[in-house]
């Protein structure tokens, strides 16, 4: 069973949280997670995220239990494309959010299968035994340059416009959506955040934080969102754990500040 906590909070220079985040159980033995991290002046970017969460997650309630990873996964992208309707149109139809979009990752779980979907520079990782592997390949400027040997590892840490993305969800009628399988064996888990934690906190520092055992999960997501506005805290900090257990109950915890 998947236990499960997610996370979100405003940072200390943003005046609105414009990341939206979830996670639950759905029908059939399914779970979610998803984070959008929105763009766009007048609390536009704010809209955008929670159109894509909750376009997402209506798409996925009912899902049929019972599909190869490949069909549910099929589904996720579908889902995610929806919501790329749904954003572009909204802010085709209104002025005050025109250009509004979001970054996406999302995670389709059943069992310890699951494919991760994203748009964007929002990350996917996994964790297990004092390792961690990026899942997701971002989508933004300075990538770009960084795997072209344009710049280096250091230098993109830094770079002026690390917060610039080359796809984003709702800027366009048609985008891409990068799909990923993944498997959660027990003891493993899956972290999905919004670069206001990737950008200050580091795989490594991830990588110890999870791994305290001794530490309920929410207490090791809360450890993560502390390290984040320590760091500087210019962002919103959105974060999502799911987390394999061989006989452990499923439980979901909002913890938003």
């Amino acid at each position: 069973m998947i236990k499960t906590v997610y996370l979100s909070d405003v940072g200390r220079v943003r005046s609105v949280n414009e990341d939206c985040t979830w996670v639950d159980r759905l029908e059939q033995g399914y779970t979610l997670g998803v984070v959008a991290d929105g763009m766009g002046g007048h609390q536009a970017g704010d809209i955008a995220s929670q159109l894509a969460v909750e376009t997402i997650t209506r798409d996925l309630t009912g899902l049929s239990g019972g599909l190869s990873v490949q069909d549910f996964g099929e589904e996720l992208r579908k889902a995610i494309l929806h919501a790329n309707e749904v954003v572009f149109r909204k802010a085709s139809e209104h002025e005050e959010y025109r250009n509004m979009g979001t970054t996406v990752v999302a995670v389709l779980l059943y069992g310890r299968e699951g494919m991760v979907g994203h748009i964007g520079d929002s990350r996917a990782y996994k964790c297990r035994r004092g390792e961690i592997v990026q899942l997701t390949d971002d989508h933004s400027l300075v990538n770009e340059l960084l795997k072209s040997n344009q710049i280096s590892a250091e230098e993109a840490n830094v770079h002026p416009h690390r917060n610039v993305v080359t796809r984003a969800l709702g800027t366009d009628e048609q985008v891409d959506v990068d799909m990923n399988r993944v498997t959660l064996e027990p003891g493993e888990i899956l972290l999905l955040c919004s670069d206001g934690l990737s950008n200050y906190v580091t795989p490594e520092q991830m990588t110890l934080t999870l791994g305290l055992d001794d530490l309920a999960l929410h207490d090791r997501a809360d450890r993560l969102l502390q390290m984040a506005l320590h760091a500087g805290g210019d962002d919103n900090i959105s974060i999502a754990l799911l987390e394999q257990h061989e006989d452990a109950g499923s439980g979901t915890k909002e913890w938003n500040s």
